[in-house]
């Protein structure tokens, strides 16, 4: 296989998964409320920490921002932003492998793996999604200055090292346990580097420019509060990094990550065995890349089993590890088999044998197409007898009102385009609009208008609702973008929204209740608004599962009341 059509394929491979979800409906997604907030506040001008509360940074929302202000604020630009980001975190992992002279094979299989482990299910922008992607960037810089370095040597290759830090520093402040990670990591390759060649010049300018950047970063927010907001484990916050929880999570589950550990230790034994301590310490100076790229392997691994402790939603966003531990452990097997792992059949092999591991991740799309043809009878045989199998053998008494996403509905609202959600939901989102307070604020605008004084507080997961109806956003930095409470907002915030519910401060309040979530909307802020306003409606939020329902209420001001909802017509959840 030649290097052209390896990287051809490669690349290809890349674009065209990150595309699928252009040419889907996809359902509303479960928290996609933060990204869609956090994008549009930016695209309109405002900042993180100045305009608006986060314990988060704000390169989370950078990339969305600059789709809204193309595309449009609408949801299908943040899937637009998304195929974006994937192809750039595809690309980005394919230039870590050709830094470190991955063989072909090995290098296009470890593609289509990363593509479909970790990138091709993460069809809107998420920031435990984009902290890695910022690494990966940031990784691809630093191994690009090492092939400049052990390659022909550019006059200016430190800029590569510049870079890396700068996007380090980018994944830092999208969130703080991946992005702290990312730079121990990086820093870590590089002393392994200095101690190899004896250079510590390289890893002085990683960590100069990493915090050079995280200073010019910061450096406009400092006065607005940004200590109090970005979360480094001080009060009100509170620290997620705990040794037990760690180890308890590591030793009593984590099969994939020590699994990985222990065949990469065996393979590096069985690779440099019988050499002694002082040969393999020279075998390791004589291949620096090959032994960058197992500390790489191994520090991913690390850096998943800390993940999957401090950042335990979803519970999937840690695998990015799969990919490198296959490229690392197959490199370090691939001088060992008796076969060229470059040859188009033992590359096509290893793509075939990726396809069947990770057949989840595609199956439950193609089997819309072929359920047809596979479906067996459920309910009753051709003579009429019960029949007993895996989808019959138990009674389901579900008592809830979940609604399975395949029966989920469009929007034909504009900025809910190409997005499905659930009948009762989208039946509430229009009488919303059709309330005498909303209609009468529309029917005042004029085409083009900016949003009038009309105040709204939206503590639901709705926000494209600000785009739609339009109402302003505050700015104001002691007021959190996040609702949820110990996390995104603390009790200073709470007594904050209260305070100005007593007040009658707002004209309409949006409040999601779900009651198996801790806080996710505080509990206590409910409890002010049905003591002080008038609940005129509800209606099912856009959520999945049983176990985390949720209902929106619709709330106003006594002073400005409008005809009450025929209840008959209203969905009742709880």
């Amino acid at each position: 296989m030649t290097r052209q059509l390896a990287a051809t394929l490669e690349v290809l491979i890349i674009v065209l998964f990150a595309c699928v979800p252009l040419f889907i409906h996809l359902p509303y997604r479960v928290n996609i409320f933060l990204s869609w907030e956090g994008a549009y506040r930016i695209s309109e001008g405002q900042l993180p920490f100045r305009d608006f509360g986060v314990p988060l940074g704000g390169m989370y929302w950078v990339i969305p921002a600059f789709f809204f202000k193309v595309f449009g604020a609408k949801m299908v630009s943040l899937i637009k932003a998304q195929v974006f980001i994937n192809i750039v975190a595809g690309l980005a992992f394919r230039s870590i492998l050709v830094s470190l002279d991955t063989p072909k094979g090995i290098r296009m299989a470890s593609v289509l793996l990363f593509v479909l482990s970790y990138s091709f299910f993460n069809f809107w922008p998420w920031y435990n999604h984009s902290v890695i992607v910022y690494e990966i960037i940031g990784l691809a810089f630093l191994f690009r200055w090492v092939r400049a370095e052990e390659g022909i040597k550019a006059r200016f290759s430190w800029g590569w090292l510049v870079t890396a830090g700068f996007f380090t520093a980018c994944s830092f402040m999208t969130k703080q346990d991946g992005g702290g990670l990312a730079f121990f990591l990086s820093a870590a390759l590089l002393v392994v580097y200095a101690l190899l060649k004896k250079k510590l010049l390289p890893a002085a300018i990683y960590v100069a420019s990493f915090f050079g950047s995280f200073l010019l970063l910061i450096a406009p927010y400092l006065s607005h509060g940004f200590g109090y907001w970005f979360n480094h484990g001080q009060a009100p916050h509170s620290s997620r990094v705990s040794p037990f929880d760690i180890a308890a999570e590591f030793f009593g589950a984590s099969q994939w990550i020590k699994f990985y550990c222990f065949v990469i230790v065996l393979l590096v034994v069985a690779r440099w065995r019988g050499t002694g301590m002082a040969g393999f310490w020279q075998q390791l100076k004589g291949e620096p890349k090959t032994t960058l790229f197992i500390v790489l392997g191994l520090g991913m691994l690390a850096e998943a089993a800390v993940l999957q402790v401090t950042s335990y939603t979803p519970p999937d966003n840690n695998i990015f590890f799969h990919s490198f531990a296959f490229a690392v452990i197959f490199t370090l097997l691939a001088p060992m088999l008796p076969i060229k792992t470059e040859r188009p059949a033992i590359a096509a092999l290893l793509m075939a044998g990726i396809l069947l591991w990770w057949s989840g991740v595609w199956w439950k799309y193609t089997q819309r197409l072929t359920g047809p043809f596979l479906s067996r009878i459920s309910n009753a045989s051709p003579t009429g007898e019960n029949v007993i199998n895996k989808d019959t053998y138990m009674i389901n008494h579900d008592s809830t009102t979940d609604i399975p996403t395949e029966y989920w509905v469009q929007c034909d609202l504009p900025t809910f385009h190409k997005i499905t959600m659930p009948a009762p939901t989208v039946e509430g989102i229009h009488r919303l609009l059709n309330l005498d307070l909303i209609r009468k604020y529309r029917a005042d605008r004029q085409p083009g208008q900016a949003p009038g004084d009309l105040k709204v507080l939206n503590m639901s997961e709705l926000t494209p609702l600000a785009a739609e109806v339009p109402f302003s956003l505050e700015k104001n930095g002691q007021l959190p973008l996040w609702y949820h409470l110990g996390v995104g907002m603390f009790n200073r915030q709470a007594d904050t929204f209260e305070t100005r519910i007593r007040n009658k401060y707002y004209d309409l309040v949006l409040f999601e209740y779900i009651p198996n979530l801790n806080n996710f909307y505080p509990f206590r802020t409910r409890d002010v608004l049905h003591q002080n306003y008038m609940q005129v409606d509800s209606f099912m939020a856009p959520r999945r599962g049983p176990e985390s329902q949720g209902v929106i209420e619709v709330f106003v001001k006594p002073l400005n009341l409008p005809k009450p909802i025929d209840s008959s017509n209203v969905p009742h959840q709880y």
